[in-house]
């Protein structure tokens, strides 16, 4: 009787659990990203106001009160007393926007993903006619457009068990400033890193039969369990990305430099398909807004299936 007992209550306990994940995904599915919200995201952070978003100018503090007040509408915590984290490494004022929502585990919410992407961008023009902004559409309010969705769809849905961190990054442009000087106020506070996902220019669609790439492709089993989560091949080996270590030049080094846990950047951008990069033409207008949105939306049931695997799932290879 007591064996039976034992039986029937493991069987329901794999029942539940398989119930519990399919509701997940479910949500993640069900949850529609829209066009024109990521449209006015994208189209105000690469405005002519911001005046290319560079480190320490007024264009950028446009910027950083823009997404301070989309966390706040969207019931995302500051991590510190404030969205505002002071960069410690650079010679003016400039700041990192970092957002917090709570895992909804007891146990597992003492565990973080961070979820990322820079804001800041390089400027105006030197001694030149015509257009001098440097608005980096592409590179990248394309990104930050990105993590600014998957954060109201986690403020609404609840769905994360692990915490969840949201960071929107200065001073890439200047050395990736920003995420190092974040990532050591991190560690000093025993910060439990689970994994980072980094977002790095998705404005544009590759005509590749994978919807984008990862960097660091063999450092971590990430790309296959993004497939695994999501069911399809949204993750593909690009042989550029290799040849040029694009896992050392953006802002998920910073983290992987310090925890050396899976963090990873996610690109569209193939050297094929964007020829503006660092280019005034690098405007809203030549962003392909339903690539944009459906990027998002199919990434939305890999992170979640990442913020609340009962297991660290994604691991290290090499």
């Amino acid at each position: 009787m007591k064996k039976s007992c034992f039986l029937l209550s493991f069987v329901f306990l794999i029942c539940f659990s398989n119930l519990t994940v399919q509701a997940q995904k479910s949500e993640a599915f069900t949850h529609k990203v829209k066009e024109e919200d990521v449209a006015a995201t994208l189209k105000y952070l690469s405005s002519d106001e911001l005046e290319g978003r560079e480190t320490g100018t007024a264009g950028i503090e446009k910027a950083a009160v823009f997404l301070e007040l989309f966390l706040k509408n969207n019931n995302i915590k500051p991590y510190f007393t404030s969205y505002r984290d002071t960069l410690s490494n650079f010679d003016a004022p400039a700041y990192n926007i970092v957002g917090f929502l709570e895992g909804t585990d007891p146990v597992l919410k003492n565990e973080f993903v961070v979820l990322s992407a820079h804001y800041d961008h390089i400027g105006l023009e030197k001694n030149k006619q015509g257009d001098l902004i440097n608005n980096g559409a592409n590179d990248d309010a394309s990104g930050v457009t990105a993590v600014a969705e998957m954060a109201k769809y986690f403020s609404q849905t609840k769905s994360n068990k692990r915490s969840i961190l949201f960071a929107f990054f200065a001073g890439e442009e200047k050395g990736l400033l920003g995420s190092k000087s974040l990532v050591q106020k991190l560690k000093a506070k025993n910060f439990n890193l689970y994994a980072q996902l980094n977002i790095e220019m998705i404005g544009v669609p590759m005509k590749r039969d994978y919807l984008a790439y990862i960097t660091g492709f063999d450092k971590s089993n990430m790309a296959g369990k993004i497939n695994e989560y999501t069911g399809k091949k949204t993750i593909g080996f690009l042989p550029k990305e290799a040849e040029y270590e694009l896992f050392y030049r953006s802002d998920n080094f910073s983290f992987y430099d310090v925890f050396k846990k899976p963090c990873q950047s996610i690109s569209t951008f193939d050297f094929e398909n964007f020829e503006f990069y660092h280019h005034v033409s690098d405007d809203f207008k030549a962003m392909d807004i339903p690539h944009m949105t459906h990027f998002i939306q199919e990434l939305l049931p890999a992170i979640t299936q990442m913020a609340t695997t009962p297991t660290e799932e994604i691991t290290m290879t090499k």
